[in-house]
């Protein structure tokens, strides 16, 4: 069974007949169910929280994101998405509904957000480190001010965050902080071993991701190798995703993350529905 679960309608809008595009990329290439997995900066309930958390002073990154904060952000409420999802349930439509949550300071107050609807699963993922969102390419510059042992250590405490909140069922594409090439010389090991230990606990979901494949210069699928060695070791169950901004991307290179999974032993994956879980074979 193919499935693909991370992925964004947020750059067009909550309009069957685009939105369409991604059910005709996921059946082209033969995907069996989608989850839509919107990001928490589309919707007016966290846009405090991101005022919260992010650095938008008049530093280098500062400047950026409060720029990035105004453009397509915070669109509409919670609800007209639950809304256009069920819309689409209704419609016999092949998809389950997730959300992609940074991860923010506040947990409490992200609980008291998720609760109020129905999610199928939810992802939780490293977006933001002490403020500065490092995945951002036109902010890239800031990664050469950081000792890269510490962005291992903040990205780590951050992971073992959101897996202590006990609010999510998978971590977003794991360690995707190779993306932009910044690869260490020392020894990572102690740092992948944290987070797979913070998740078992948690009993949380690997995501493999192919969008650090295709839309990052590193070229590789989320997590990279060695994390998916320690993920196997620790018996961690996965899911396979594009993170698909755009319908045509829908389901791209899932058949590589299949084949990925397979070759560190992996032959189910977990299928969510009202977030409980089956494993079903992964292809």
């Amino acid at each position: 069974m193919k499935i693909d679960y991370h992925m964004h309608f947020e750059y067009g809008s909550y309009d069957p007949s685009w939105v369409q595009g991604f059910f005709d990329s996921a059946k082209k290439r033969g995907i069996d169910e989608i989850g839509i997995s919107e990001h928490t900066h589309g919707f007016t309930d966290f846009k405090e929280l991101y005022y919260e958390d992010v650095i938008c002073d008049d530093s280098f990154i500062g400047r950026f994101q409060k720029k990035w904060l105004k453009t397509n952000k915070f669109k509409c409420p919670l609800s007209d998405y639950i809304d256009f999802m069920n819309l689409l349930k209704g419609r016999g439509l092949p998809v389950k509904t997730g959300i992609e949550v940074c991860n923010f300071q506040n947990q409490e107050k992200v609980k008291a957000i998720l609760d109020q609807y129905k999610f199928d699963y939810i992802i939780g993922s490293v977006h933001f480190l002490r403020g500065w969102a490092y995945d951002s390419s036109q902010i890239k510059d800031e990664w050469n001010r950081h000792d890269l042992r510490d962005i291992y250590e903040w990205y780590t405490e951050e992971a073992e965050k959101l897996c202590a909140s006990g609010l999510y069922d998978i971590l977003g594409h794991p360690f995707n902080i190779r993306i932009f090439k910044f690869l260490p010389d020392f020894d990572v090991e102690p740092y992948l071993v944290r987070v797979a230990e913070a998740m078992q606990k948690a009993n949380m979901v690997v995501d493999i991701n192919t969008g650090t494949y295709y839309r990052y210069p590193i070229k590789e699928i989320s997590p990279y190798p060695e994390f998916m060695k320690v993920a196997a070791r620790y018996h961690l169950p996965v899911i396979t995703s594009s993170d698909a901004h755009k319908p045509e991307d829908c389901g791209a290179y899932i058949d590589d993350a299949i084949a990925y999974a397979k070759s560190f032993g992996y032959n189910t994956r977990v299928r969510f529905k009202d977030r409980v879980r089956e494993m079903v074979p992964i292809d």
